[in-house]
């Protein structure tokens, strides 16, 4: 079953009860636009609010994941018309790592640019062997967005998130399994199935918990430690109460 939408498309399984697939659809490499910004972001919020969607698999198909913005359209702005780019960009990439549910993005054939930052929204990522990353911005006198050099940072470190800023360089799989940029490296025909099968570990686990465990988790990055606490404090009594109404039923 598909929900679609020009560009990014919603795919749930009837083989994977509880995995539903957001999907990129703008070939021939899934460039991006604010169109397609403003699709991630509704079909993510969809994806998050669905009471029949426990994991969320990102995928862009089996030749490509993404290969960033679509710099033709993106060269044609205004510096006030690109402001709207940045902010769609932005609310889609916040779009997709706010998801209340397990996500896992499944990267083939490239991640550059934009679509590297769209990556890294994800919860986990598996990649094919054969893939190749980069934060390419620079090559176009550009710096990436969409809390992309932040994300990056977190994952790598600064000296080497630096380099791959400065440089924009590709890089290959091994290396962004080495870096941690990916969490697992299988053939490329077996990228989406590797997805599934880790999204779909998940499934029967109780989901106000992983939301509450996800929201903790990325919290240690958005709040002070002050506010932390609180929310871990909120957080955990909300569980709580919860899985005892569920255990009472």
């Amino acid at each position: 079953m598909a929900a679609v939408n020009e560009f990014v498309n919603i795919h749930s399984d009837a083989d994977r009860p509880g995995v539903a697939a957001l999907v990129l659809a703008r070939p021939p490499t899934n460039a991006m636009t604010r169109q397609v910004y403003r699709e991630i972001a509704q079909a993510a919020d969809e994806l998050g609010r669905r009471d029949d969607v426990a994991v969320v698999i990102l995928f862009g198909g089996h030749e490509i994941f993404c290969a960033g913005d679509d710099m033709t359209q993106l060269r044609t702005l205004s510096a006030a018309e690109c402001e709207s780019w940045v902010r769609v960009r932005h609310q889609a990439v916040e779009a997709v790592a706010a998801i209340p549910k397990p996500t896992v993005a499944a990267i083939t054939g490239y991640a550059l640019g934009a679509g590297l930052s769209l990556a890294m929204s994800a919860d986990w990522r598996v990649s094919g062997d054969n893939v190749r990353f980069g934060a390419t911005e620079i090559l176009a006198g550009l710096i990436p967005d969409g809390d992309g050099m932040a994300r990056l940072t977190r994952i790598v470190g600064v000296s080497r998130a630096k380099e791959l800023v400065y440089s924009g360089r590709f890089f290959d799989a091994e290396e962004a399994l080495a870096l941690g940029l990916i969490d697992d490296m299988v053939a490329p025909d077996d990228v989406y199935d590797a997805a599934a099968a880790w999204a779909s570990r998940f499934v029967d686990a109780p989901r106000y918990a992983l939301a509450a465990a996800k929201a903790g988790i990325d919290d240690l990055f958005e709040l002070t430690p002050a506010e932390r606490r609180g929310a871990e404090r909120r957080r955990y009594l909300d569980v709580f109460a919860t899985s005892l109404s569920a255990d009472r039923r």
